[in-house]
């Protein structure tokens, strides 16, 4: 059969489906895909302002007396943990970072695991006490949040720009997980067939029973597979987030500012109480960056509070770039692409 019957066959039977009220499928349009400006030395560092919207997981334990898990077992005031790390953000990012909490969301309830299963009360307070296990699989289910909080539609009208979740431990939760078109690796798998959102987007899963600290690392990572993805396309001396994140024991004599887990003088994992002494380049990143001068100091763990999580991560957060200026495509001010993972390119 030629090629322009079969077209016209095509045609006769959507007229024909059409009498009977059925409409060809047309698939919706793709969002448009960031585009890379030119280089400019001169264009402004922009503030990014990011409205979250915030779900805490904190079921009520005991029906008796009312308290809540995060009460009974003596953990974090989630108020607390929010306003302090939303100024660390702001202070570690030279202003340039700044969250509001555009709406938050408290549960009475476990969520939903991705085999269906919720622990009751006293269910989780025997996986407390060690009386049982942990439930396996132990990964929440994100597409039952996404779709009971309509997250999807409240990124693509502007309500909201960014999800955190408050849990406990064993909850499930990924320490940052993102969504929306073209998602990709932000500490975890990328959650796929999210983009009716129009935009990418990140939730943060933070935990009550720990501190500021540990938020800080977990955004840390975020910042990490972020800026990863960013400098991607970029080899050898023009990936200076390679650079930013060498440390004395992966380069020697080259050490920067290190990574969330490395400070510049680590030899292993968390190890930010590290006595030694070794030369580093992070004042140039802090005080010079893009123009470095070769301002190489001899460093040690006084610099990031010798040993404090919370002091290591700020230390570390203040140093990513923050300037005006474009290169390589890239803006000079990271916190453009951290807060807003829709501004990093394909």
């Amino acid at each position: 059969m030629s090629n322009s019957r079969k077209g016209f066959l095509r045609s006769l039977l959507d007229f024909i489906a059409s009498l009977f009220g059925r409409k060809k499928t047309v698939p919706p349009p793709q969002p448009p895909v960031p585009s890379e400006p030119l280089d400019d030395p001169n264009e402004p560092a922009q503030v990014t302002v990011s409205r979250v919207l915030v779900i805490v997981y904190d079921p009520v334990m005991d029906n008796t007396s009312g308290k809540k898990l995060s009460e009974q077992q003596g953990w974090k005031q989630t108020e607390n943990l929010i306003t302090e790390f939303m100024a660390d953000i702001a202070q570690s990012s030279h202003g340039m970072a700044r969250y509001q909490v555009a709406e938050r969301i408290d549960l009475n309830e476990f969520p939903a695991k991705v085999d269906g299963f919720r622990y009751t009360p006293q269910t989780y307070l025997d996986v407390l006490r060690n009386l049982s296990s942990p439930r396996m699989p132990q990964e929440v289910d994100y597409y039952a949040i996404i779709n009971q909080f309509n997250l999807l539609n409240r990124v693509a009208r502007n309500e909201i720009d960014e999800v955190w979740v408050f849990g406990f431990p064993h909850a499930g939760f990924y320490e940052s997980i993102m969504a929306g078109p073209n998602p990709f690796w932000c500490n975890a798998p990328a959650l796929k067939n999210t983009g009716a959102s129009g935009r990418r987007f990140v939730i943060m899963g933070f935990s009550y029973e720990r501190g500021v600290g540990e938020m800080l690392e977990s955004f840390g990572h975020r910042v990490e597979s972020i800026m990863e993805k960013t400098f991607g396309r970029l080899t050898g001396d023009a990936n200076l987030w390679k650079r930013f994140i060498c440390y004395e024991k992966s380069a020697p004599g080259k050490a920067a500012l290190g990574n969330i887990h490395f400070a510049p003088n680590s030899e292993r994992d968390y190890d930010w109480n590290n006595p030694s002494t070794v030369k580093s380049e992070c004042y140039d990143w802090l005080l010079n960056y893009p123009d470095f001068k070769g301002d190489i100091r001899d460093v040690t763990a006084s610099e990031w509070g010798k040993g404090d999580i919370r002091a290591h991560h700020q230390w570390w957060l203040k140093h990513i770039p923050h300037v005006a200026g474009r290169r390589n495509g890239i803006h000079n001010n990271w916190w453009q692409y951290i807060i807003n993972p829709h501004n990093v390119a394909n």
